[in-house]
């Protein structure tokens, strides 16, 4: 029996530096600073540490009051005239794009040609449900007159020159789609 007293007496103390020893451990981690547990930490220690408030001696930047919106309505009219000066009415040749998910359109101007070229596709353009940018119009009144001329389609005043550097577009009437332009 006296043999396996000193087994204890060694297995106590093993068990007592064992506790120690994690004990130590447990307190080293206690002093760590966790980045993201996504549980309110303050980052603030390491925004100081970045310096990024201003000196003392630098004065502020002034404040930015906000504008305010214009309580004035604005209409279509207040957009004419429309000119597009990379535009003009001519002959653009037909080429594929891949342009996929882009919505069909097409682009007229107040002139005979992109006249005529509505009134021969306007059920087709409808077909496609394709959207009209007037790119070169100069009053309220010649919108109208071409919006007459196809009932039930979406023209609007647009200018468009980013459009045709974009596409590489010329002249108009011309028509826009997913996978090709086309007069």
């Amino acid at each position: 029996m006296k043999l396996h007293l000193p087994l204890r007496i060694a297995a106590r103390s093993l068990f007592g530096l064992l506790c120690l020893a994690t004990g130590g451990a447990l307190a080293d981690a206690a002093s760590l600073i966790v980045v993201e547990d996504r549980g309110g930490v303050s980052a603030w220690p390491y925004y100081q540490s970045l310096n990024l408030r201003p000196h003392q001696d630098q004065p502020l930047a002034p404040s930015l009051a906000a504008p305010h919106p214009s309580q004035q309505r604005f209409n279509e009219t207040d957009m004419l005239p429309v000119r597009s000066g990379r535009l003009s009415p001519g002959e653009e040749p037909r080429r594929v794009i891949q342009a996929p998910g882009l919505r069909p359109m097409f682009l007229v101007g107040d002139d005979d040609r992109s006249r005529q070229w509505l009134r021969e596709r306007a059920a087709i353009l409808g077909e496609l449900n394709a959207v009209g940018l007037v790119v070169n119009v100069a009053s309220a009144d010649a919108l109208a007159t071409l919006r007459g001329l196809a009932p039930g389609l979406t023209l609007s005043p647009v200018s468009g020159d980013d459009l045709a550097e974009r596409l590489g577009l010329r002249h108009y009437p011309v028509l826009v789609t997913a996978t090709g332009i086309e007069q």
